[in-house]
């Protein structure tokens, strides 16, 4: 499947200083609370939304008690306020296909920033690009074993690929199954949730590269997106000047 190798890079980026590091964090807890009050629990064994929010909220390794906090807010009804799930479709330089996911209380500001952003960095939200993307489960683990290998492939993974690590990739129906096996056999998981590939990745090398690294760069940083999807596999960026 192509993108696998790729799909790190498209996946908002770990925290890399303390004001990065609480946005991250926000936009995690944001996305629990709105996945409790849609599915209606706080018990993630009932509430596949919330499942799927614990799993990337563990990936970037927010705190526990921020979690658990958010929980009982969205539980109680208190602040927080109800968001909306709203995607937006667009290509960026070299014709690369864009799909970002917000969590929004807000349609109008919202739809705004993206679009701003899309134009200031070169790109359009015309057209339609979710058709370019499919749904699947990740998993990563530091094992990158034969032993590893060949226990994902038996509990259902559709895809291996290992390098500095070992990433699965699964059906999203089969992410829980495979993850829960790996830990059951002991192996310790660095990233497990749903995310977005694409069906087929373009290759963009150094000035439209750059150009569309600080686009998704410029998406990801806009406090109601939670995710920014592209088709692309970015080669050779120029460093910022």
């Amino acid at each position: 499947m192509a993108g696998h190798s790729k799909w790190a890079q498209i996946k908002r980026k770990k925290a890399a200083n303390d004001k990065q590091r609480g946005k991250t964090i926000s936009k995690h807890i944001r996305a629990v609370q709105a996945a409790v009050r849609s599915g209606g629990s706080g018990d993630p064994s009932a509430n596949l939304a919330l499942k799927n929010a614990l799993a990337a909220a563990k990936s970037d390794d927010v705190p526990q008690d921020n979690i658990d906090r958010a929980i009982e807010r969205a539980l109680g009804g208190g602040e927080g306020g109800n968001f909306d799930e709203v995607v937006y479709e667009g290509y960026g330089p070299a014709g690369v296909a864009l799909l970002v996911e917000a969590l929004t209380d807000n349609r109008n500001r919202t739809v705004a920033e993206v679009r701003h952003a899309f134009n200031k960095h070169g790109g359009s939200m015309s057209g339609s690009t979710a058709w370019q993307f499919e749904s699947k489960g990740i998993i990563t683990l530091a094992d990158t074993s034969e032993r590893a290998q060949e226990l994902a492939i038996e509990l259902g993974a559709e895809d291996l690929e290992v390098g500095e690590q070992l990433t699965i990739t699964t059906a999203p129906g089969d992410l829980y199954t495979v993850l829960e096996g790996l830990q059951a056999a002991g192996l310790e998981t660095d990233v497990a949730q749903l995310t977005k590939v694409p069906q087929t990745t373009t290759s963009v090398t150094g000035e439209e590269a750059a150009k569309l690294a600080r686009l998704i760069e410029a998406l990801e940083d806009l406090d109601d997106v939670q995710s920014v999807y592209s088709t692309a596999e970015l080669d050779n960026v120029p460093e910022p000047v």
